[in-house]
């Protein structure tokens, strides 16, 4: 099943790819204090929706910058997440998103997956 939201107005677009028990959230763009409350309510239905999920992946592959916002968002998902038994996947994380998840000590929090555009 695939769906895809779009917020022209943020510059940060969404994509969801879900394969039996598994969903992949692609990112392009921007997260931001602008985009930061889309994704979360993109990640809040996945995470918190009726239709049961074990892993979700965010593809962050072609996300050219995230501002504290958007990390306050991933790590609110984090925390939904871990009581739901639901494994979270940071995709393709590189550049300056990747220097600021190791500056401010939250990569360890994650599980990452190196690379992007790929399956889990």
């Amino acid at each position: 099943m695939k769906g895809h939201e779009s917020t022209p107005s943020s510059h940060l677009a969404i994509a969801v790819d879900r394969s039996g028990m598994d969903a992949i959230v692609r990112l392009n763009g921007r997260i931001d204090v602008d985009s930061s409350p889309d994704l979360r309510d993109c990640l809040l239905v996945i995470l918190s929706g009726k239709e049961l999920v074990h892993a979700v992946t965010i593809d962050l592959s072609d996300v050219n910058h995230v501002e504290a916002s958007g990390i306050a968002t991933l790590v609110e998902a984090l925390k939904i997440a871990g009581p739901r038994q639901i494994r979270l996947h940071l995709q393709g994380l590189h550049g300056s998103a990747l220097r600021l998840f190791e500056v401010t000590g939250l990569l360890p929090l994650f599980e990452t997956i190196h690379g992007g555009k790929g399956v889990a």
